[in-house]
Protein backbone atom coordinates (compact mmCIF):
# COMPACT_ATOMS: atom_id res chain seq x y z
CA UNK A 1 0.00 0.00 0.00
CA UNK A 2 3.03 2.53 0.59
CA UNK A 3 3.79 2.12 -3.11
CA UNK A 4 0.54 4.03 -3.73
CA UNK A 5 1.81 7.02 -1.87
CA UNK A 6 5.14 6.78 -3.32
CA UNK A 7 3.99 6.52 -7.00
CA UNK A 8 1.18 9.45 -6.15
CA UNK A 9 4.17 11.45 -5.08
CA UNK A 10 6.78 10.68 -8.15
CA UNK A 11 3.48 11.25 -10.41
CA UNK A 12 2.79 15.09 -8.81
CA UNK A 13 6.83 15.80 -8.90
CA UNK A 14 7.02 14.43 -13.05
CA UNK A 15 3.68 16.81 -13.50
CA UNK A 16 5.37 19.82 -12.09
CA UNK A 17 8.81 19.84 -12.91
CA UNK A 18 7.26 19.09 -16.53
CA UNK A 19 5.42 22.74 -16.11
CA UNK A 20 8.78 24.15 -15.34
CA UNK A 21 10.26 23.04 -18.40
CA UNK A 22 7.61 24.04 -20.49
CA UNK A 23 7.82 27.67 -18.58
CA UNK A 24 11.66 27.70 -19.00
CA UNK A 25 10.95 27.53 -22.88
CA UNK A 26 14.24 25.20 -23.04
CA UNK A 27 15.64 24.87 -26.86
CA UNK A 28 16.59 21.34 -27.54
CA UNK A 29 20.01 19.75 -26.28
CA UNK A 30 22.91 18.47 -28.60
CA UNK A 31 21.72 15.25 -28.41
CA UNK A 32 18.45 15.58 -28.91
CA UNK A 33 16.56 14.36 -32.74
CA UNK A 34 14.84 16.95 -34.60
CA UNK A 35 13.46 16.22 -38.09
CA UNK A 36 11.12 18.95 -39.41
CA UNK A 37 9.06 18.49 -42.60
CA UNK A 38 6.53 20.81 -44.86
CA UNK A 39 3.72 21.04 -42.24
CA UNK A 40 5.28 18.58 -39.45
CA UNK A 41 7.29 18.85 -36.69
CA UNK A 42 9.15 15.44 -34.77
CA UNK A 43 11.66 16.50 -31.48
CA UNK A 44 12.69 13.46 -29.68
CA UNK A 45 14.11 15.14 -26.08
CA UNK A 46 17.40 12.13 -25.82
CA UNK A 47 19.11 13.51 -23.36
CA UNK A 48 16.27 14.94 -21.37
CA UNK A 49 15.19 11.21 -21.12
CA UNK A 50 17.86 10.08 -19.84
CA UNK A 51 18.09 12.53 -17.51
CA UNK A 52 15.38 11.59 -16.05
CA UNK A 53 15.83 7.90 -16.24
CA UNK A 54 19.06 8.34 -14.38
CA UNK A 55 17.11 10.43 -11.52
CA UNK A 56 13.96 7.81 -10.92
CA UNK A 57 16.74 5.29 -11.03
CA UNK A 58 18.08 6.99 -8.08
CA UNK A 59 14.87 8.07 -6.15
CA UNK A 60 13.56 4.54 -6.61
CA UNK A 61 17.32 3.33 -4.86
CA UNK A 62 16.79 5.87 -2.21
CA UNK A 63 13.13 4.54 -1.50
CA UNK A 64 14.12 1.13 -1.58
CA UNK A 65 16.76 1.26 1.22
Amino acid sequence: MRWFIYLGIILLGALLLSQVIVLMDREPLPGDIAYDHDNWHIHIPVLYSLGASVLLALVIGWLRR
